[in-house]
């Protein structure tokens, strides 16, 4: 598999001019998808400035003074997807990767405690031994509960790095959501009820932000019960 893409077939997520170089890194396979991640090496060098060229921010990288969700990261395409924290202990800086409003991945700065926790969609569930869940988040973690209280949909807030659990949001009427896809990518709305599509469609989710929408499923990511837990760019304000 090439290591590099041409920037002008780049993912529509990416920010990068597409005309200044002709080649760009390409996102290695992993947590997040290859469309709606972006590799390290370009978080460094073109979204946080922190080099003038790759050679600088592998050198950066190489040396683990860049954290990704607590834990050290050394590798130069690891992709950079959505709740992703980007943390440089060194400069106290800390970034957490969300879609703005044009759907592009875009590097919020928070604050230090704020980077101490992460936000995972629960996307399927497996029963273990002994009784035990397995919970599959949407960045690839497995979280193994003892007490399945949880569904699909929810997103639990993880203390980094070892995923602890400290708190559930639940899918359901009233809670507040980050849409992730279609036209209205990057808002935020209050979920007001599902309706199940007896088809292979995905089930349809009714929204109320500044006006009110239709949505599928995917597409929703809650963030609160009854506020946003994180600070998003460019958002519009819940009505």
């Amino acid at each position: 598999m090439s290591q590099h893409q041409k920037r002008l077939a780049q993912p529509r997520r990416w920010t990068l001019p597409k005309k200044l170089h002709k080649w760009a890194p390409k996102t290695r396979p992993g947590p997040h998808a290859i469309e709606d991640s972006l590799p390290l090496l370009l978080v460094v060098r073109d979204a946080l400035h922190l080099a003038d060229r790759a050679r600088e921010a592998r050198r950066i990288i190489n040396d683990g003074k860049v954290l990704i969700d607590g834990k050290v990261c050394r590798e130069t395409r690891r992709g950079i997807g959505l709740m992703d924290v980007v943390s440089i202990p060194e400069l106290d800086q800390h970034y957490r990767a969300l879609f703005d409003t044009h759907g592009r991945i875009s590097l919020v700065r928070i604050e230090a405690d704020k980077a101490a926790w992460k936000l995972g969609r629960i996307e399927s569930k497996t029963t273990l031994a002994k009784g035990r869940t397995q919970l599959h988040l949407h960045d690839g973690r497995n979280v193994v509960v003892k007490e399945d209280e949880v569904s699909t949909g929810d997103v639990l807030r993880l203390k980094l790095p070892d995923q602890e659990v400290i708190e559930r949001f639940p899918f359901e009427p009233g809670a507040v959501a980050l849409i992730t896809g279609g036209s209205h990518t990057g808002e935020l709305a209050k979920v007001v009820e599902q309706r199940v599509v007896r088809s292979s469609s995905p089930n349809l989710v009714a929204m109320e932000g500044v006006e009110a929408f239709e949505t599928i499923r995917p597409y929703v990511f809650v963030v609160g019960t009854t506020d946003p837990v994180i600070q998003l760019p460019e958002v519009t304000s819940v009505a």
